[in-house]
C-alpha cells in the first residue's frame, strides 16, 4: 500500500493505493494521525486506487472521523465499488459524505 498526502489551504488530500489490511492499516492511521495532531480536522481521502479494505481499514476511517468530526470531517472521493458496498455492509455510509470526483471533494470545503 502506498500513501500520499497533500495540504491544500482548506483541506488535507489523502491518496491511497493497494491492499488496506491488517499488515498495512497503521501506514494509513499514521498518517492520518500525523495531519490531525498538526490540529488540521478536514481530510479528503482519496480511494480510487485501493483494491482492497478489510476491517482494520474500516477501523482506521471510523477512528479518524470520530477524531476530525467536532472540528471539521473525512469525506471520500472515488470509491470503488467493492470497497463501497464493503462500508455499505458494515453501515458505515451515513457516516461519511461520498464524491465521484477529489475536486468536488476538495471543493467541499
Amino acid at each position: 500500500m502506498e500513501v500520499s498526502t497533500k495540504q491544500y489551504k482548506r483541506c488535507d488530500l489523502v491518496t491511497v493505493s493497494g491492499r488496506i489490511d491488517s499488515a498495512t492499516s497503521s501506514t494509513l492511521a499514521d498518517a492520518l494521525d500525523a495531519i490531525t495532531n498538526e490540529g488540521r480536522f478536514r481530510i479528503v481521502l482519496d480511494l480510487k486506487d485501493v483494491d482492497f479494505m478489510s476491517s482494520a481499514g474500516l477501523r482506521v476511517l471510523i477512528s479518524t472521523q470520530k477524531t476530525c468530526k467536532p472540528r471539521g470531517e473525512v469525506v471520500l472521493a472515488v470509491v470503488p465499488e467493492r470497497i463501497y458496498e464493503a462500508l455499505e455492509l458494515a453501515g458505515f455510509i451515513p457516516l461519511f459524505k461520498f464524491y465521484d470526483d477529489v475536486l468536488d471533494a476538495v471543493a467541499n470545503f
